[in-house]
This record gives C-alpha cells, sequence and structure tokens, in this order.
C-alpha cells in the first residue's frame, strides 16, 4: 500500500482544515510519499547537532602489545569482510514508512518491535537485514551467553546476578546489538533451549543450552513469513514478549533467563493473518507496497545490480551516509531521555485511542514513546503535534476492531480520527 502519510492524508487534509499548529504533517528531510524520495534524500537533512621492526638483542613490550593489536584488528577487519555483504541501509529507495518505523525502535527498543506487511519482493527482508550495519554497541558481560547488562538487573542472566552478590568483579565488553533470524522451520527446542536431562541426574548440575531467545536478549529478534510460523512458536514468542524472560521446564527441572528483544516480523497478507495476540505485540505496524513510478522503479533495478555486481565497491559509494545515519542515532539514542511531550498532547493522543476504541493502553504508551523517538532523530527536545501525526497511523492501524464491512483503510482511519481530535 502507498505510503500513509502520502497523497492519500492530502485528500483527507483538504476536507478538513487546521490551524497553522496542527497542519498537514511535514518532515523536511524524512519524506513520507512514495515514488518522491530515495535513500539519499531521506537522510539527508536531518541535522544532529609499535614499530614492527625488531633489534636481535632489545624487544620492547610495548611492540609485542602493538603486534597483537595489530594482528587481532587484522582479523576482524577480515571476519567482516569475509561476511555475506549486507545491501547498505541508505542505499534503499524508498520504502520510507518502513524505514522510519525501523530507525525508531532502534532509538528506543521499548517501542515494542515493527509488523511489516506487504506484497512480495518489495525489500521487506532487505530492509530489515540492512539494519545490522546500523545498530550501536552496548555493554554486555563477557562469555555471557545471555549478553547480560552489568548496570541493570532485570537484563542479567541468574548466574551473572548471583556473581555480583558476591562481589566479584566481572568483565565488561562492547559488543554490536544482536539480530538474530528465527527460521520458520525452527524446533521448540532450537528457539527456547535444551536441558541436558542426564546430566542433571548424573552429575546434579543444570545443564543448559541457550536457544536462539538466549542470544536474542537485548537485541532483535526477526522473524520472515511470521504469519506463516506455528501457533506452539507463535505461543512461545508471546510469552517471552509479555514477560521478557524465557522458562525452559523438562523432568521437573526450570530454568529461567532474560528475554527482551526487539520483535520484528515481515510477510504478506495474501498468506494468511495474525494471531490478533500476536499483533498486539508488535508497537508498530508498517505497510509496504509496489513502488508504481516507472523512474524509480529502474532506479531501484540498477542500483541491485550494481550491488550485485561489486557488493564491497558498492558499500564503500554509501560509506559516507551509512556512518552519518549512525551517529544520528547514537545521539538520538543518548537524547531521548531528555525529550519531552505536553500533557496536553498526551491527553488528545489518548482521546484518539478512545474514540477509535482501540483496547488496552498499548496504543497510547507506543504512540508516546515513538513521537519521542522521533523528535529524539529531528534534534529535537519536545514533541510537536507534526511527530504525532507521522507516527500515530503506524502504532494505532493494527489495534483497530476488524470491521468486514469497512472498506477504507486502517490508517486512514486513524489519521481522520487524529485531524478530528487535533484541529
Amino acid at each position: 500500500m502507498a505510503s500513509v502519510l502520502g497523497s492519500s492524508s492530502t485528500a483527507i487534509l483538504a476536507s478538513r482544515p487546521l490551524t497553522s499548529q496542527t497542519s498537514k504533517p511535514s518532515i523536511s528531510s524524512l519524506t513520507l510519499s512514495p515514488g518522491q524520495s530515495s535513500g539519499r534524500k531521506f537522510y539527508g537533512g536531518i541535522g544532529i547537532h609499535g614499530k614492527r621492526g625488531r633489534s636481535q638483542f632489545h624487544v620492547a613490550v610495548t611492540n609485542v602489545a602493538t603486534d597483537i593489536n595489530s594482528v587481532d584488528q587484522a582479523q576482524k577487519l577480515a571476519a567482516k569482510e569475509s561476511q555475506r555483504p549486507v545491501y547498505p541501509f541508505p542505499a534503499i529507495v524508498g520504502q520510507d514508512e518502513m524505514k522510519l518505523c525501523l530507525l525508531l525502535n532502534v532509538i528506543d527498543p521499548k517501542i515494542g518491535g515493527v509488523m511489516i506487511m506487504g506484497d512480495r519482493g518489495t525489500g521487506k527482508s532487505t530492509t530489515v537485514r540492512s539494519l545490522v550495519d546500523l545498530l550501536p554497541e552496548i555493554k554486555v558481560v563477557a562469555g555471557d551467553p545471555f549478553n547480560s547488562d552489568p548496570e541493570d538487573p532485570e537484563s542479567m542472566g541468574v548466574e551473572v546476578r548471583e556473581n555480583i552478590m558476591k562481589g566479584e568483579n566481572l568483565s565488561v565488553v562492547m559488543t554490536k546489538i544482536n539480530m538474530v533470524d528465527l527460521p520458520l522451520g525452527a524446533t521448540e527446542d532450537r528457539v527456547c533451549g535444551t536441558i541436558d536431562i542426564e546430566k542433571a541426574l548424573t552429575e546434579g548440575v543444570k545443564a543448559f543450552e541457550p536457544g536462539l531467545l538466549a542470544k536474542a536478549n537485548r537485541g532483535i529478534l526477526y522473524v520472515d513469513e511470521v504469519n506463516l510460523l506455528d501457533d506452539h512458536l507463535v505461543d512461545v514468542l508471546l510469552d517471552s514478549a509479555a514477560s521478557g524472560w524465557n522458562t525452559v521446564e523438562r523432568e521437573g527441572i526450570s530454568i529461567s533467563h532474560p528475554a527482551r528483544f526487539i520483535l520484528i516480523g515481515s510477510g504478506n497478507p495474501e498468506e494468511g493473518e495474525l494471531r490478533p495476540q500476536l499483533l498486539d505485540r508488535f508497537g508498530m505496524h508498517a505497510q509496504v507496497g509496489t513502488v508504481r513510478d516507472a523512474e524509480l522503479r529502474v532506479k531501484i533495478v540498477e542500483e541491485r545490480a550494481r550491488f550485485d555486481k561489486n557488493p564491497k565497491e558498492f558499500r564503500d559509494s554509501y560509506k559516507a551516509e551509512q556512518e552519518k545515519l549512525q551517529q544520528q542515532i547514537g545521539s538520538a539514542r543518548s537524547s531521548l531521555s531528555s525529550v519531552q511531550i505536553d500533557r496536553d498532547l498526551q491527553v488528545k493522543i489518548s482521546k484518539v485511542c478512545a474514540e477509535l476504541n482501540v483496547d488496552g493502553l498499548r496504543g497510547d504508551i507506543v504512540t508516546n514513546r515513538a513521537a519521542k523517538a522521533l523528535a529524539a532523530l529531528k534534534g529535537r527536545d519536545n514533541v510537536t503535534t507534526d511527530d504525532i501525526a507521522t507516527v500515530i497511523p503506524n502504532c494505532l492501524r493494527h489495534r483497530l476492531r476488524k470491521d468486514p464491512l469497512e472498506s477504507i483503510d486502517s490508517g486512514l482511519l486513524v489519521i481522520e480520527k487524529f485531524y478530528e481530535v487535533f484541529s
């Protein structure tokens, strides 16, 4: 579907005159109209203010350390270069609604993830996997399989928490946020982890082999074709997403570990609908459609051909934009806590949710969080009406009750109610 804040919202705006404070939402750099922006334009305007040689008889320790560090860096660089090349995020043409939702969740993981639904072949998986290069670094306890946070007890494994209570000094390292792919054919043991019953009975120890949920803690869990996922795995994801913990029980033995992750799913609505319980767990919902503009389609084909021909050269051509976007995300994450939203705007957000009969309060909470994240991305300390107008369709459209007789898109219903309340 075309971007919600594109031409469709223009027609609604024309029929509902607003004051100067609540004019049609516009983002100078984050253009949300399909067929009119490219990856370059999308990010262009977001302003965010030893020697190796050694003598035979004299060996300097500093030289040895430098050599070791140089080897380690070279090995890391070589390993990175040998990995499967990822399409750069700024090179993705169009689909601004999807890209914005993903960026906001990287800035504030508490938004609760993104559900991306749209036609096949519209770059959903490519866009999600391109986030890998943009993910910031976090502090983790070295060697811990659950990526435990050394400063937050809620994100610590049981063993790490016990060591801290004993007064032990933990080794802390910086590492990039994980992105874990959940395959459709994965078994429950692979997802949750397994307990070695034989070892537990013979040696009396809880031998636990962590699964994908352990690896995804404090990271991103991506499920492609999430609407085709088996029901029992859906239940596992629901439990973990709700509690932030994963519990494995086998033969009277129970082991729990933190499992706080950003849940990102993608799928084609033609292949089946999601269960309402799972759909409500996603903080935001993005709809993507096939690009209809011929010139833009040609540009996408040309860019993809360039990437397939020489991935390294193609990635290097976007290196400056990639680094700039990384800095913007890092700055937005650090300034997020200082962003404020007026109570009057909060009341209006809740009024929109109430009049749309949105069940629960997740819609109110997510809309407030997403608006703050967008303000931080744009380098501001206060949320504006335009920020709310930009994110509220993505936060509420999947929470509306389905009416089989309703022909209008749910996102347009949200926009219509927004202008009614905020004008």
